[in-house]
C-alpha cells in the first residue's frame, strides 16, 4: 500500500509539522462522532453519523500506519475520553472541521500541483479529502435540522449556544494562527494552518484563491439544496478585496486541478448526496 520514498521525499514528508496533532485530533474526533452515533434516536441519522465515525476512525488508523511506515516520530497521548455532551461536542468539532477543511483543501491541491506529495499519496488521500467535504456538509445541515426541530421558545437559546460554539472555534484558530506567525510553536487546534509553512513561495492571496476554488469544487458534487459552510469562504472572499495581486505566489498553484475522486460507493448511501 505504502510507496517507497527516496530520501528527499521522505525528508519532506517527515518535516511537515502536523503529525502529532493530526494523529491525536483524528483519534479524538472519531470517538466524539462514534459516541453521538450511539445516542442519536433517529435511526437514519444514527446510521449517517455512525458512517462518519467509521470514516474518522479509518483516517486516524491511516495516519498511524503512515507514521509507523516511514518512521515519523509521534508523541504519545492519553486515550481520548467519550464526551459528556455528544451533541454539542459534535457541533464544536464539526465547526472546527469546517475551518480546517477549507484550508486543507487548498493545501492538498498546492501539494499535488507542486509535486510536494508523491503521486501514490495523492491517490490515497484524495478520497479522504472528499470524505471531509461530506463531513462538513453533514454537520451544517444537521445543525439546521436540530434548530428546525427545536421549539420556537428555545430557538434563541439554541442560536446563542451555536454562535458561542462557532465563536470559540474561530478564536482558537485565530490564536493558533497568531502563535504560528510569531514563532510560538504548535497548538492543539488548526493543524492544517500549521502545515502551510511547509510550502515555499506561497502568497496569502494565491493561497486563499486556491482554497476557495477547491472548496467550491469539492462541495459542487453534492445536491445544491444542501446547506454549505459559508462563514470561512465569505471571510476569505472579503479578505481578497484588500489583498493586492502579487506574482510571488507559487505559479504551479494556478494550474487546473484534476477532479476529486467520487464519493465511495460502499456504505455511502446514508449520506445526502
Amino acid at each position: 500500500m505504502w510507496p517507497e520514498l527516496d530520501p528527499e521525499a521522505l525528508l519532506r514528508l517527515s518535516a511537515m509539522p502536523i503529525w502529532n496533532e493530526a494523529v491525536r485530533t483524528e483519534a479524538e474526533t472519531a470517538l466524539k462522532v462514534q459516541t453521538l452515533g450511539r445516542v442519536e434516536p433517529d435511526p437514519i441519522l444514527a446510521e449517517a453519523i455512525a458512517l462518519q465515525g467509521y470514516e474518522e476512525g479509518r483516517h486516524a488508523e491511516i495516519l498511524r500506519l503512515l507514521t509507523a511506515q516511514y518512521g515519523i516520530a509521534v508523541e504519545p497521548f492519553d486515550a481520548p475520553r467519550p464526551p459528556r455532551n455528544p451533541v454539542w461536542e459534535f457541533v464544536s468539532t464539526g465547526y472546527g472541521e469546517c475551518i480546517d477543511s477549507f484550508f486543507a483543501f487548498g493545501l492538498f491541491a498546492i501539494g499535488r500541483r507542486s509535486q510536494y506529495f508523491p503521486e501514490p499519496f495523492i491517490d490515497i488521500f484524495d478520497p479522504i479529502m472528499q470524505e471531509e467535504a461530506r463531513h462538513i456538509l453533514f454537520v451544517v445541515n444537521w445543525v439546521a435540522y436540530l434548530r428546525a426541530r427545536a421549539p420556537w421558545a428555545t430557538r434563541p437559546l439554541f442560536d446563542a449556544r451555536r454562535i458561542w460554539t462557532l465563536g470559540a472555534q474561530l478564536v482558537e484558530h485565530a490564536r493558533h494562527a497568531l502563535r504560528v506567525g510569531t514563532g510560538g510553536g504548535e497548538s492543539q487546534e488548526g493543524f492544517t494552518m500549521t502545515s502551510a509553512a511547509a510550502f515555499e513561495d506561497l502568497s496569502a492571496r494565491s493561497f486563499l484563491e486556491v482554497c476557495l476554488s477547491e472548496n467550491d469544487r469539492r462541495l459542487a458534487l453534492y445536491d445544491p439544496r444542501l446547506l454549505r459552510p459559508r462563514l470561512v469562504p465569505a471571510a476569505a472572499r472579503f479578505a481578497l478585496k484588500f489583498i493586492p495581486n502579487s506574482s510571488s505566489g507559487n505559479p504551479k498553484a494556478e494550474a487546473p486541478a484534476r477532479p476529486p475522486s467520487p464519493p465511495p460507493a460502499d456504505r455511502s448511501t446514508a449520506w445526502p448526496s
